[in-house]
């Protein structure tokens, strides 16, 4: 008894000791790589259920703790860290992102997510932290070169302008090759606004979250006819729980760094001493190198403001303000963006109920300046800028004794300083949506969406009265005064049941759900209102049919003992472009993945993933670029425009047309199949291969039709097939990881050939200008062939190699040279391509680059074709030409503009962008964190190419492009 009454006493002293031992635990944890803070990491007692999670800096503070809790902590991408506590007051944690744990990150796919590691399809995606760096002025630059298969080109170095993308080449000949564009559910419309540069052009980048990449059909046949080339899927920020402000600024100085070769002044005048004797009374004595006078230095400025928080303790909110303004190396060039967008995404009722808005509000400013290297390449280096006596304004123009103007090239300084050519497009988005789980059947969830976005343009292009480029050559004594405006409207209703339930080891999500679309646009244009006696001044109101889309959507996801996975989707839609009896098309897919892991490598340290994929799918086609082939099945009449009407006295009456139609016009198919390998080793190296084959049918083309057939001598028809087929492969390597410096590799590599399988009665259809203003073609549909090759003669040469002008080989054989000696040379299509990027962390700096490459491809030099030869220097009056006349001697553009040797090799390595950054976690005595960067943008290109840039859109034609400026870029990034 005395020996249980002493245990009991001792017990009892103890336990005030054992009060007083429990404590709290505070500190902070910052990611291993960057020691940036991390939000929202969760801190928890191993085996107990107190716990908390990181506030916006990353700051922790548990209570309740004693000696020998293990304290955990997770963040989904991390792998976690423990901790045994012992008193520790402060802590601080660092967390490495895990290879195997990023299988756990949610990705977006169409009308859902789904887990990274249960993707079936051909899926990529790209977080905020893996962006490009640099001057990203539209969305699509923040991914190029980062996603096998994704080839993104701007065409050319204009600010703000609109890119090319394409997702394995594209799927079509003649229609629409643009990939689909959801943003947080809205799918947009791909046509830019009256006033703006890009369709995209008014998101601003920094609001951006992730990309997500649908490419095969498996993956994007949810999204039925509009998805055959592929989708993007964006993902905007969203609010938070925490307050916290982020701010970003960002300058940029650019300037020209490459220039296509023409004659310099000296040089010019011994070239017309010796060519063009008879001409010398026209040099002049300056010494002017027109791109030069082109182009200027120019600045870039962006500053992006984003607040996050919680309002009224129960809406996580999110506000951001945007302003960029970049110049343009052409002199008069800007672009100007003000973006204000907002984020709301309550859960309500234990998160049963989830609500989503999202707004943003665009204003889009333009100073467009159109095309002038064509004249700054042609331009007499003799002459100057300027001629105090000249009445053009006081530019030296050519022109007669009595003023009126010669024949010839214009002065490509007054063609920019003399057009005011100025744009507004303002832009309304975003969509609301309301996710609610029943209470009484939580397995069923029901989801409504509503989107809308609105754009409203206005274009003016003024000339004054002393422009030498006015219209039609002439000293038109009104000036010139062009006006167009826009509106564009595209309106979303999508409303779906998602049924989520597991039996056993099978795990069953069913959606079934009902899409509706409508697009409109309406315009208005007019021009030379300044001149007074033209008739009603010329407008043309236009407003387009409305094109309504609507679709019902399946969607079966199964999932077996978390190792086979089965998705199967149907799609059936229906489009006011087609009719009736062809108005509706059905879209399916299936996709299957084996999760082998466990089956082959379930004791295997070294292999942490090894998943098969296969999938199949049909998508459709409607987008038809040409606005005259929307609603073709259509008997239609149009009226005369201004210039083709009947006059009876004073009275104009307009002209009734009908226009051609086929009423059995009917969707284009694409339909695709993907077998893919996913293989993660080591938790360090995440591997992807995919193989692909993919065939578009009755494409649709506007070709030749019989004489008397139709109300035009070419029409729009279901006339063959296409097919592409390919591989794909990406690599993210955590190359290095250590407590101090880490590096991560990522690489992708895509090859494809594309083919013309048919075409109506097999007939070939020429395409491409030759650039010589002599209505020639250079490429050729064919069947057997790569679209766009280039059909062309086969040049000779003489025994010491040098090209014999206007001789090439008898293909046929017949004797004569004619156009049946024309043979197929090239294509402009890569053989591979390749993409690399590099990110480097050493405690607090940073250090990345990336890189892309384009193997194989080939391009037709229209500049030399159609400017290199000596008849071009007398054009009227004295014009310069490119100096690779020298290696020809050619003299007469008409007899070589289609000789193969304009036809080089387009291949290229660049360098992108070059990016190094400090940042200092504790700034403002721990209140904020400061990252200072600085940089380079179009670091380097090497290529074999002569022209300007290899990097051209992909119909392989270079007629001269807006160069690519170099830019050195400083910056700040301040979070609080």
């Amino acid at each position: 008894m005395k020996t249980i009454y002493k245990k009991l006493l001792f017990l009892f002293l103890l336990l005030p000791l054992s009060i007083f031992a429990q404590t709290s635990l505070s500190g902070i944890v910052v990611d291993k790589k960057s020691n940036q803070p991390l939000p929202g990491v969760n801190v928890t007692v191993q085996g107990a259920s107190n716990g908390t999670s990181t506030d916006f800096d990353g700051k922790f503070k548990l209570a309740g703790l004693k000696e020998g809790d293990v304290v955990v902590f997770s963040f989904i991408g991390y792998g976690n860290e423990t901790l045994k506590f012992t008193g520790q007051k402060s802590v601080s944690i660092s967390l490495d992102e895990s290879a195997n744990q990023l299988q756990e990150v949610v990705v977006q796919v169409g009308y859902g997510t789904v887990k990274k590691k249960d993707v079936t399809g051909s899926v990529s995606t790209l977080s905020s932290k893996e962006f490009n760096k640099g001057t990203n002025v539209t969305a699509e630059n923040l991914l190029n070169g980062r996603v096998a298969g994704l080839t993104i080109n701007a065409g050319g170095g204009a600010p703000g302008s609109g890119t090319q993308i394409r997702i394995r080449g594209g799927s079509s000949l003649f229609a629409s090759n643009d990939p689909l564009i959801v943003i947080d559910g809205l799918p947009i419309d791909s046509k830019t606004g009256t006033g703006s540069t890009s369709f995209l052009a008014s998101l601003n980048p920094n609001d951006i979250e992730s990309f997500t990449v649908l490419k095969d059909a498996s993956a994007s046949a949810i999204y039925g006819s509009r998805a055959s080339n592929g989708v993007i899927i964006i993902t905007t920020k969203k609010g938070g729980k925490k307050l916290s402000v982020d701010y970003n600024f960002q300058y940029g100085s650019g300037k020209l760094i490459d220039k296509i070769d023409v004659f310099s002044a000296a040089e010019y005048r011994d070239l017309i001493t010796t060519v063009r004797p008879s001409n010398v009374d026209q040099l002049g004595t300056a010494n002017t190198d027109w791109q030069e006078e082109i182009y200027r230095r120019t600045d870039f400025v962006d500053n992006n403001l984003s607040i996050k928080g919680n309002l009224f303790n129960a809406i996580p909110a999110r506000l951001s303000i945007g302003n960029t303004y970049q110049e343009g190396l052409r002199l008069t060039n800007s672009f100007t963006r003000n973006t204000i967008s907002t984020t709301l995404n309550p859960n309500f009722f234990d998160d049963h109920l989830k609500i989503r808005l999202n707004a943003t509000y665009s204003n889009e400013r333009n100073r467009f300046a159109d095309g002038v290297e064509g004249s700054a390449l042609r331009f007499n280096p003799t002459l100057p800028v300027y001629d105090a006596t000249s009445p053009y304004g006081g530019y030296t123009e050519y022109y007669n004794p009595d003023g009126s103007l010669k024949i010839g090239t214009r002065n490509p300084v007054a063609q920019l300083n003399q057009t005011q050519d100025r744009g507004i497009n303002n832009r309304f988005f975003g969509n609301f949506e309301v996710d609610y789980k029943f209470h009484f059947f939580p397995a069923l969830r029901a989801v409504v969406s509503l989107g809308f976005d609105e754009a409203n343009g206005e274009r003016t292009k003024k000339m004054g009265t002393d422009a030498a480029s006015a219209p039609s050559n002439n000293n038109i004594p009104y000036g010139k005064n062009e006006y167009e405006d826009s509106t564009r409207r595209n309106k979303l209703f999508d409303s779906y049941l998602v049924y989520n339930k597991t039996f056993g080891k099978l795990n069953l999500e069913a959606q079934v759900g009902y899409s509706y679309q409508i697009r409109q646009s309406e315009s208005f244009a007019t021009g030379n209102i300044l001149n007074p006696t033209l008739a009603s001044n010329f407008p043309e109101t236009t407003t387009d049919t409305d094109n309504v889309l609507i679709g019902y959507i399946g969607r079966a996801k199964f999932s077996y003992d978390d190792t086979y996975l089965l998705t199967l989707t149907y799609r059936r839609d229906g489009s006011s472009r087609f009719p009736v009896d062809n108005r509706w098309g059905n879209f399916p897919s299936a996709a299957f993945a084996w999760k082998l892991k466990e089956a082959m490598f379930k004791n295997s340290k070294s292999v942490t993933d090894f998943k098969l994929r296969l999938g199949y799918g049909i998508t459709g086609q409607q987008e038809i670029d040409d606005v005259e082939a929307r609603n073709y099945y259509i008997q239609q009449y149009a009226t005369g425009s201004g210039t083709s009407q009947y006059t009876f006295g004073t009275v104009s009456f307009p002209i009734g047309v009908s226009k051609p139609y086929n009423p059995n016009l009917k969707w284009e198919q694409t339909t695709t199949y993907n077998a893919g390998l996913d293989v993660g080793l080591f938790d360090r190296l995440n591997l992807s291969f995919d193989a692909f084959y993919k065939i578009s049918d009755d494409l649709i083309a506007k070709v030749a039709v019989p004489d008397g057939g139709n109300f035009s001598n070419r029409g729009y028809q279901n006339i063959g097939s296409f097919s592409t087929k390919g591989l794909e492969a990406a690599a993210n390597w955590e190359a290095v990881k250590t407590e101090n410096f880490n590096w991560n590799i990522n690489l992708n590599a895509t090859a494809f050939k594309r083919r013309i399988d048919k075409l109506a009665f097999g007939a070939d259809i020429l395409l491409g200008d030759t650039g010589a203003g002599t209505g020639g073609t250079a490429q050729i549909h064919k069947e057997g062939f790569a679209p766009n090759s280039f059909y062309v003669y086969k040049q000779l040469y003489d025994t010491a190699g040098t090209p014999i002008e206007g001789a090439y080989a008898d293909l046929n054989g017949d004797g004569i040279i004619n156009g049946d000696d024309r043979y197929l040379y090239k294509n402009p299509d890569p053989k591979v391509s390749f993409g690399f990027a590099s990110t480097m962390n050493y405690k607090n700096l940073d250090f990345s680059f990336n890189m892309r490459a384009s193997l194989g491809s080939h391009i037709y030099n229209a500049v030399n074709a159609g400017r290199a030869q000596y008849n071009s220097l007398l054009n009227n009056v004295l014009e310069n030409v490119p100096t690779s006349v020298l290696d020809t001697n050619f003299n007469t553009t008409a007899d070589v503009v289609l000789s193969d040797i304009y036809i080089e090799n387009g291949s290229y390595l660049k360098m992108d962008n070059i990016t190094l950054g400090y940042t200092f976690p504790k700034w403002l005595e721990g209140k904020a964190s400061l990252r200072l960067y600085t940089g380079i943008q179009n670091v380097f290109t090497i290529t074999e190419y002569s022209g300007l840039d290899p990097e051209i859109n992909n119909d392989g034609r270079d007629n001269t492009i807006y160069p690519r400026q170099r830019t050195i870029q400083f910056g700040a990034n301040v979070k609080f």
